[in-house]
């Protein structure tokens, strides 16, 4: 999921009122979480020990995407222009280049810092505010990173796999991730509540949508679509994090989870 810098200028990450609340609420729910791992089984899964509590989790958020976010998506993509798609995702994305310029910023590596970096601000100001991906066109690579990217590299180890209401799979360090992901995103600041409200219902139904053959896929070829989600999201988040390969978004076979239309959306 996307990361924001502020308006069309490079501005650096702040934390508002609401972004404060979003942190408190954050490092509570990690706290609950956290406690209920004393109460595993022999048999738990070293990685997923809290295995009978996601399993819960995740079926609420099935739920809740074949009510809400799979149709909503699927609307989306048969009524919306093709051309107005690619203009919307290439916005989210170039607002997310700024985030992953920080990023890689803070993970010491200047290639990938100057690169995000050169297509945020060539997509912002040639691109009509990044709704054109200009930077593509000239051969400027593309490096998502988000913090939970950023504490792994920095050696943080992953600790056990979590599927977070609403938000879908994520670890432990990148829970703690997604909380400075969002007191980062500027879509949290934008006022009035309404506009804050629909541009990020548009980003959350813009990443469903591009996710919707990768998630039929898993729903056709899983036995068990946990272990299925679970495992590809650990392997693919660890190659990412520990190797230099940085597979496309869109090509993730771990569905997500929707998360509620005032929330902002985290990078994976």
């Amino acid at each position: 999921m996307t990361t924001f810098a502020h308006q069309t200028g490079a501005a650096a990450p702040h934390t508002t009122g609401h972004g404060a609340a979003r942190l408190g609420a954050g490092t509570a729910v990690l706290a609950l979480l956290l406690l209920s791992g004393c109460a595993t089984g022999p048999d738990a899964n070293p990685q997923d020990p809290l295995e009978p509590m996601n399993r819960q989790v995740q079926r609420f958020n099935d739920g809740v995407d074949r009510a809400v976010a799979r149709p909503l998506a699927v609307a989306y993509r048969d009524t919306m222009p093709a051309p107005l798609r690619t203009g919307v995702n290439n916005f989210f994305n170039n607002l997310r280049d700024f985030w992953s310029f920080v990023n890689a910023s803070l993970q010491a590596r200047p290639q990938e810092a100057v690169e995000n970096f050169t297509r945020f601000k060539v997509n912002t100001y040639f691109g009509l505010g990044g709704v054109l991906d200009v930077a593509t066109e000239m051969g400027v690579e593309r490096t998502p990173l988000d913090f939970g990217h950023t504490l792994g590299r920095w050696g943080v180890p992953p600790g056990p796999y979590l599927v977070l209401p609403l938000s879908g799979p994520s670890t432990v360090r990148d829970t703690v991730g997604r909380v400075v992901d969002q007191n980062a995103d500027p879509i949290g600041s934008v006022e009035p509540s309404a506009d804050r409200s629909a541009l990020s219902v548009l980003r959350l139904t813009d990443n469903r949508a591009d996710l919707l053959p990768a998630t039929d896929m898993v729903d056709r070829i899983a036995l068990d679509r946990y272990s299925f989600i679970r495992d590809a999201f650990l392997q693919r988040r660890a190659a990412q994090i520990h190797t230099d390969e940085f597979p496309d978004e869109g090509a993730a076979p771990a569905p997500p989870a929707p998360s509620a239309p005032g929330a902002a959306a985290t990078p994976p």
